[in-house]
């Protein structure tokens, strides 16, 4: 996967378990390693630092958690998905 779209679905699964618990690098590297990323802990910092910045998470020293923007980005995000999924799925044997 190109690095760029792997960073974006990291920055989506980091939504999604911020939506659970607070994150920390420590966690979320195992965490997104089972589900086949390949990350380091820097990259893990430098995606919570860009959501920081956009206003989805909030730092809390070495603790990140969910923002009001961050949970009303991830419905977002759910939502577009969910039509991408399907239509993907729906065409994936037409193409």
């Amino acid at each position: 996967m190109h690095a760029e779209v792997q960073n974006l679905f990291v920055r989506i699964h980091l939504l999604y378990l911020a939506q659970h618990q607070d994150l920390t690098v420590g966690d979320a590297l195992p965490w997104l390693e089972e589900r086949g990323y390949r990350v380091g802990e820097r990259e893990i910092k430098q995606e919570l630092e860009h959501l920081t910045q956009e206003n989805f998470l909030t730092a809390h020293g070495d603790q990140w958690s969910l923002t009001g923007t961050g949970i009303e980005e991830y419905k977002e995000i759910t939502t577009v998905l969910g039509r991408v999924s399907n239509e993907l799925l729906a065409t994936g044997t037409e193409a």
